[in-house]
């Protein structure tokens, strides 16, 4: 003891350390066990929160399956309770999961705390360079609303009716693609000349530009598309989503390719015929810089948005109805009665029906079809949405087990968890049942969200679903499709597949989600 009395400095480091380290102790104790202890939630580490729960539930499963799924097992495991919270800080901020469609609706609609709904997380400022600082993603209350008035005349359904001719167009040489695949009878991935047709669509929808997407060879492609799936490459490559120190050069290359793609767009955004771009510019007397980098950043945000969610959507709808045999029959019989016996497998005939003066009626009249996107959206939905509540904002939902005050967390709506609720799907909750959406009586409206609820759900989902029953109606009478690898349907000794229960045929393996870019991004939330 005397020595360190001889030795002031030791001492004072000494007893700086304790200090510091006590200081640093109550603020994580606090952080870990008294912040959020009212709100229900699995057993928490001082040091690592929910990390190593979450690591537990990762390892038990298949490992790079969706963390919705991860989520999912952990609400069960938790006794499936309206919400829950995941301290998986300091990755990410502490996150409340919504897995009541009732906490969802309170969120997501305006009340006396927020106007517009609760506020966007900072989730998706990791992707600023792929939609720009000035996207619509980004903004809060009135900067939010006056982007979301200029752009909502562009995708009100009656103007997205004047636009079928061009979504046609863009679906004549994806079916030629398909059909060389069909005679060649090669095994092919369906993704990808899918995610080519809804990024030409959505190009020429909003800025009424060919994007030259759909040739198979990348270096036939238009440049602006090329740039534009670099870019993303640059994302999807990051699996562990490091922070830009880490890799300066790989943010250097995403900052030059966002600089880039705004040039390319500034060229085309001069306002053209019958796009949602020229209905933006509207009454706009001077295209100001500002502006123009604004309505730039739209452009690359709707690109982002506009191209996975459809194609998605597409692809599990085909997958879903094609091991599903008597879904498959009831959409036939539907595009029978709507186009002529037979006559759905010949794309000229559905194209001319479409582009007649009845084609507007005969898409709302696709009945089945849609309760067939419904489902699949249900089961499948692209993403879900991230919002925050600021320390001292007082916001408090009303759940079954009481009410909770969520300041100072992020509130992830999971989708996922919400469309799977047996107290509101009954048994078949993991079963794809479209006949549930065409019962009178019905569901809470409030259940289904995938393109969320509230002032600001997702600008364009009305372009989503006129996509897909077009998409639907032109494949599913000319194709017979056959799912290879992972999900295959298993058959019998006699070659001949077998039906389950639920009306589906057996599969080897259960198809999954698998994570990917756009899981972190809230990027269905367009709005």
């Amino acid at each position: 003891m005397a020595s360190l009395l001889d030795n002031p400095v030791q001492a004072f480091v000494i007893a700086s350390l304790v200090i510091t380290s006590t200081y640093l102790y109550g603020k994580l104790y606090y952080r870990r066990f008294k912040q959020n202890a009212h709100l229900p939630q699995l057993p928490s580490s001082l040091l690592w929160g929910h990390l190593m729960a979450f690591d537990k539930f990762t390892k038990e499963g298949i490992l790079d399956r969706h963390p919705d799924a991860i989520f999912a097992e952990m609400h069960r495991a938790l006794g499936q309770p309206p919400i829950m919270l995941l301290d998986n800080w300091p990755i990410v901020p502490s996150m409340v999961i919504i897995a009541s469609h009732d906490v969802a609706e309170q969120v997501s609609k305006s009340s006396n705390k927020f106007q517009y709904s609760a506020p966007k997380s900072s989730s998706v400022d990791r992707i600023v360079n792929l939609i720009g600082p000035n996207s619509i993603l980004l903004k809060q209350n009135e900067k939010w609303k006056s982007v979301r008035k200029r752009f909502n005349p562009g995708f009100a359904p009656q103007h997205l009716m004047t636009l079928l001719p061009v979504i046609i167009e863009k679906a004549t040489p994806y079916l030629q693609i398909l059909d060389e695949f069909a005679r060649a009878g090669t095994v092919f991935q369906l993704d990808q000349p899918t995610t080519n047709l809804t990024f030409d669509i959505i190009g020429a929808v909003a800025m009424d530009e060919d994007m030259g997407a759909q040739h198979l060879d990348p270096a036939h492609q238009g440049e602006l598309i090329c740039m534009f799936k670099e870019l993303i490459k640059t994302y999807a490559d990051d699996k562990l989503q490091l922070p830009w120190w880490l890799m300066p050069r790989v943010h250097l290359r995403r900052r030059r390719l966002g600089r880039l793609i705004s040039q390319r767009l500034r060229g085309i955004a001069r306002g053209k015929s019958r796009s949602i771009l020229a209905l933006s510019l509207q009454g706009i007397q001077l295209l100001t810089p500002e502006i123009m980098e604004e309505t730039c950043d739209q452009l690359k945000t709707f690109l982002f948005a506009g191209h996975d969610t459809t194609s998605t959507t597409i692809i599990w709808s085909i997958y879903e109805l094609y091991r599903t045999p008597y879904a498959l029959k009831a959409v036939r019989e539907e595009l029978d009665n709507l186009f002529g016996p037979g006559a759905a497998r010949d794309p000229a005939a559905v194209r001319d029906k479409f582009l007649s003066p009845e084609g507007s009626e005969i898409i709302h009249r696709m009945t089945y079809i849609s309760a067939v996107i419904r489902e699949v959206l249900r089961l499948h939905p692209p993403a879900g949405s991230i919002r925050v509540s600021s320390p001292g904002t007082g916001f408090v939902v009303s759940t079954s087990q009481g009410e909770y005050n969520l300041d100072g967390n992020w509130i992830y709506l999971n989708h996922n968890i919400i469309h799977r609720d047996r107290a509101v799907f009954g048994d078949t909750a993991d079963h794809f049942v479209p006949e549930r959406w065409l019962e009178s009586d019905g569901l809470s409206v409030s259940a289904w969200r995938p393109f969320e609820r509230g002032p600001r759900n997702c600008i364009g989902q009305e372009l989503a679903n006129i996509e897909a029953r077009i998409m639907i109606a032109m494949l599913v009478c000319r194709y017979d499709f056959i799912k290879v690898g992972l999900g295959e349907v298993d058959v019998e000794e006699n070659g001949q597949p077998t039906v389950n229960g639920s009306g589906q045929f057996k599969v080897k393996s259960e198809l999954y989600s698998s994570k990917h870019l756009l899981d972190d991004t809230d990027h269905r939330q367009t709005c």
